[in-house]
């Protein structure tokens, strides 16, 4: 006998931005569609979608998704696909009447706007919000956590850090009243792909015009390079990890464009390697009482870090009551990525359900 399958529940969902992130999340949501229905019970249509340069699409009946995608990459608009215009992102969220929003907009590391405003606005309009963009988790955590408990909603954010990997959540799950006293890291792939080419005898012009040809640098790589990105990452962690608000300018942070072939040679000759290394200590000296560091440094192979090559990427997180934790992500991409963002939504609905 088949067991009984669980009770149905449907959601309605909405993607505010809809590049690689936002295609490949669709694509994960249609590959597990009969898994979630006949596990979980769960049900979706996605009745909104919006990109930043190629229209925005509502239909309260839902998209027929493989045909939508197929056309969107062939350049069709997001437009052709919707009941009515749309004049912009704050509309979209007010009219889509979704249930859950999924928002991967670029990120602003000064400011977390607009993307801030957005999680806020979904909230406020009674819809789960969860983000791939680290700039509402630094700059946000705690309204927007606050906001989404006083609604019942959920605020959640696995993919900012790490992709997929369940770096919030195995701190949120696996570590009830322990206190996170640091954590170090390789938290940029892209800066630690460069690296690894500029080892294996590119220069880091060349390495960063590899990054950029596989989509994982952006045409302006200084967000990586200058280690902005590993610095908001920090902030992120140090904001939810160790519960205290940071910002990327708080950060010590030095990137890799001092680093030549030259020192790399120096250093293998040496039996080690330099990575951008992301720390953060607490310590009553600093402020906030937590001292923050990204910054190339020299690493031997006694340390983990050693051997985390390419696109990979690693955390170890140190409390008071379980000593050091590794996570290593292997070679991450838009998948896990998405991967992160389907997690947090049946984190969502069943936090809801329960």
């Amino acid at each position: 006998m088949s067991p009984t399958p669980p009770p149905s529940t449907e959601y309605k969902i909405a993607l505010l931005g809809f590049g690689n992130v936002g295609q490949a999340l669709v694509e994960l949501l249609l590959e597990k569609k009969q898994t979630l229905k006949n596990e979980l019970g769960i049900l979706f249509r996605v009745v909104g979608i919006a990109s930043g340069s190629h229209g925005a699409a509502l239909n309260p009946m839902g998209f027929p998704l493989q045909e939508l995608l197929t056309a969107y990459r062939t350049g069709v608009t997001l437009d052709d696909f919707s009941e009515h215009p749309i004049s912009g992102s704050r509309e979209f969220i007010e009219h889509c009447g979704a249930d859950v929003l999924f928002e991967t907009t670029p990120v602003n590391y000064q400011t977390g706007q607009p993307a801030l405003d957005f999680n806020r606005l979904a909230l406020e309009s009674g819809m789960h919000a969860i983000t791939a963009n680290k700039g509402p988790v630094v700059h946000g955590y705690r309204e927007l956590t606050s906001l989404a408990k006083t609604r019942g909603l959920c605020f959640l954010f696995e993919s900012t850090v790490m992709d997929g990997a369940p770096v919030f959540s195995i701190a949120r799950c696996g570590y009830p009243g322990a206190v996170v006293t640091g954590f170090s890291g390789l938290l940029n792939s892209t800066t630690n792909l460069i690296l690894t080419r500029m080892e294996e005898g590119e220069s880091q012009e060349e390495a960063i015009a590899y990054a950029q040809s596989i989509g994982i640098a952006e045409t302006d790589p200084s967000g990586d390079v200058d280690g902005w990105d590993a610095a908001v990452k920090v902030a992120a962690l140090i904001t939810v990890l160790m519960d205290t608000p940071y910002t990327p300018e708080q950060v010590d942070r030095t990137g890799i464009r001092g680093i030549t072939p030259d020192l790399l040679q120096e250093a293998q000759e040496n039996g080690e390697r330099w990575k951008l290394v992301c720390t953060a200590r607490r310590d009553k000296s600093s402020p906030q009482g937590i001292h923050a560091l990204v910054k190339p440094i020299k690493i031997n192979s006694d340390s983990l870090l050693y051997n985390v090559m390419g696109t990979s990427s690693i955390l170890e997180i140190e409390s008071d009551v379980l000593g050091k934790l590794s996570l290593i992500e292997k070679n991450p991409s838009t998948r896990t990525t998405a991967y992160g963002l389907l997690a947090d939504f049946l984190n969502a609905v069943s936090d809801y359900q329960s």
